[in-house]
């Protein structure tokens, strides 16, 4: 296999949908050849997009060559991955695929490719969609350290990367990370809303409560102090800041949030289950 850090590795992606796109402008900003790039697409709108928007090479269904590529990206919906992989079951040789569909086992990947066991199995989140993602990766033992840098390579070009040692933890990465923008976005709702019931004009209500949440995440990495000791310095005794957390701590919504996270987990193995149980 070739360089990782090879301008001109061949990569294919089968689907084309907002991640995929996203990855492919990412790899282009960062000095991949879109001549490398190609997208098996069903979709005749969605192919004419992606072709002007990156000048890639877009095909109806897997040819040959398609299959001409070091990494093949796994793109489709989980739900319609197991038909997708039938055009390529015994096809594949030496390629290193990458799933970055939620939920898919790598043990059911490999069965629907006929036992090929060049995988890695990644959960990227949606702000990858503007280069500001983080990827949870995993690959079992046998993937050697290029195929696992060619993998990181990829990922990283919508965001940081975050190697785990067990598929299992996989399903956690979903909850936290994969599903966490939306608990972002509620909390954020919740904020803006609150801002505006008191008065605020919703546009300003919004510019405060995004801008507030974005440099305080900021702060919070740019910090060697942990976030209790962050949370403490906004805290005055008897101030304004203590009257909100003693109504969330009332309330349990430390709790609420952490059950939610278990919830989502929970329903992420039972996804993983059912979507592989479909032969």
């Amino acid at each position: 296999m070739g360089d990782p850090h090879d301008a001109t590795m061949k990569i294919t992606f089968l689907g084309g949908g907002n991640m995929a796109a996203a990855l492919m402008g990412g790899l282009k900003k960062q000095g991949f050849s879109v001549a490398g790039m190609q997208v098996v697409e069903i979709d005749a709108d969605r192919r004419a997009w992606l072709a002007e928007a990156f000048g890639v090479r877009t095909t109806a269904s897997v040819d040959a060559a398609a299959l001409d590529c070091e990494a093949l990206v796994l793109a489709v919906k989980p739900q319609q991955m197991k038909a997708a992989l039938a055009p390529l079951a015994g096809r594949l040789a030496a390629q290193l695929v990458i799933s970055i569909a939620a939920g898919l086992r790598l043990a059911d990947l490999s069965r629907w490719l006929a036992g090929h066991d060049r995988l890695v199995r990644a959960m990227p989140n949606t702000p990858a969609l503007i280069g500001a993602g983080i990827t949870g990766l995993y690959a079992p033992p046998h993937v050697d350290r290029e195929e696992r840098a060619l993998a990181e390579r990829i990922l990283a070009a919508v965001g940081k990367t975050l190697w785990l040692d067990d598929e299992a933890l996989m399903d956690v990465v979903t909850a936290l990370s994969g599903s966490g923008p939306a608990y972002v976005f509620y909390f954020l709702e919740a904020l803006i809303e609150a801002g505006v019931s008191l008065g605020l004009p919703a546009a300003a209500a919004r510019e405060l409560a995004l801008t507030t949440f974005a440099g305080a995440s900021q702060l919070a990495q740019a910090s060697h102090e942990s976030l209790a000791e962050l949370r403490a310095r906004v805290t005055s005794k008897g101030g304004t800041t203590e009257a909100a957390l003693a109504v969330f701590a009332a309330n349990g919504v430390a709790k609420a949030i952490g059950e939610g996270v278990f919830a989502a987990a929970r329903r992420g193995r039972e996804l993983s289950r059912s979507l592989g149980e479909t032969d």
